[in-house]
């Protein structure tokens, strides 16, 4: 099975072959390197940018107003916020030019803790981006659901952004991409570049097929019936772990993967928590002003007589950042155990 990287690199490259790809660029993003974590090796549309993100925003901008599709990238989140005001300028055009100017492109930018990357390489982004009003903000949590989500960002009108989670990208999935080999070293012969000199080395791609996750659609990764836990990204797979060892104890937990942080499947949560009545949110950017709350203020405004307990929020801590020894990063970001504490907790938590 493809890990979330190669996933990534399939999406790319069915793009440029299929959905009129022009550009895909950024530091490090071409050749020989193909983006740190070689999510865009063997790409035909892929180069290397200067090391300027101000200036990969304003041409991805000026490539898109200008009618062509384009993926950009910076290298990681924590290097994006010197852009924020050209993203809010990107989500604006089509309000500003009175829908005479889409802007077809997507960033692509690496989030979150998991790899023991310290103060300048830790950083999360979602509760940032949900607030770039024009901007859809998607995030997965397996490699076909990225696969799934690039393609739909790719083919959306608007800009879109691609949080990939920085812990799961040599994470491998569950369920092949379409076209993909059912042997995994077939695929790393044929995508990945070898170790060494690559100045000859050319991708093999398979023959992918479209796989199209909408914006918007979350899912049900575990049906449950006492309480209702949304997330998304890395620590959707931690929520998902937790319902598995808890369904050995004898409660009964539904997990939903968000998916996508903005537009939000509303829906699936609002059904969710009528049915359960109780509702925790868990992601790791931190408490203060988290994606998470908005969650759970609109549960309380819209759902307040069906909620059997108090809504809650498992954020990271409200700290200036992440330390780079383990239990610094463990202590600052959601653990396991907490997780599993808090819906034993809601669950046994009376009306």
């Amino acid at each position: 099975m493809a890990n979330m990287a190669q996933a990534i690199r399939l999406a790319l490259h069915y793009g440029e072959k299929h959905l009129d790809v022009k550009d895909v660029f950024g530091q490090d993003v071409g050749a020989p390197l193909g983006g740190v974590f070689t999510a865009t090796q063997g790409l035909s549309t892929s180069w290397n940018a200067p090391l300027d993100e101000r200036g990969i925003i304003n041409m991805a901008m000026g490539i898109a107003m200008a009618g062509d599709r384009c993926v950009a990238e910076i290298q990681f989140c924590d290097y994006i916020f010197n852009t924020i005001d050209l993203l809010k300028i990107a989500g604006n055009t089509l309000w500003c030019t009175n829908g005479q100017y889409n802007l077809p492109m997507v960033v692509m930018t690496p989030v979150g803790a998991g790899i023991r990357g310290s103060v300048y390489h830790s950083h999360s982004f979602d509760a940032w981006a949900s607030r770039l009003q024009g901007w859809k903000v998607v995030m997965p949590s397996t490699p076909l659901d990225a696969y799934g989500l690039l393609l739909a960002a790719i083919k959306d009108p608007n800009p879109v952004l691609f949080l990939k989670p920085k812990a799961l990208m040599r994470e491998k999935g569950e369920e092949l991409i379409p076209g993909e080999p059912a042997d995994e070293k077939e695929l790393k012969a044929m995508i990945d570049a070898p170790i060494g000199d690559r100045s000859k080395w050319k991708a093999k791609w398979p023959e992918l097929s479209e796989y199209i996750v909408p914006i918007g659609k979350g899912k049900i990764t575990r049906s449950g019936e006492q309480v209702t836990v949304v997330s998304y990204g890395r620590h959707l797979l931690l929520c998902n772990k937790v319902a598995d060892e808890l369904k050995q104890e004898g409660y009964s937990v539904e997990v939903i993967d968000l998916r996508s942080i903005y537009p939000y499947d509303w829906q699936m949560i609002k059904t969710s928590v009528a049915k359960t009545g109780k509702l925790l949110v868990v992601n790791e950017d931190t408490e203060v002003t988290n994606f998470g709350e908005h969650l759970v203020y609109r549960a309380v405004e819209e759902l307040f007589y069906q909620l059997l307990a108090r809504p809650r929020v498992i954020a990271g801590k409200n700290v200036p950042g992440i330390g780079l020894h383990p239990n610094l990063e463990d202590a600052t970001v959601p653990q396991l155990f907490e997780i599993k504490q808090a819906i034993v907790e809601m669950i046994h938590e009376a009306p």
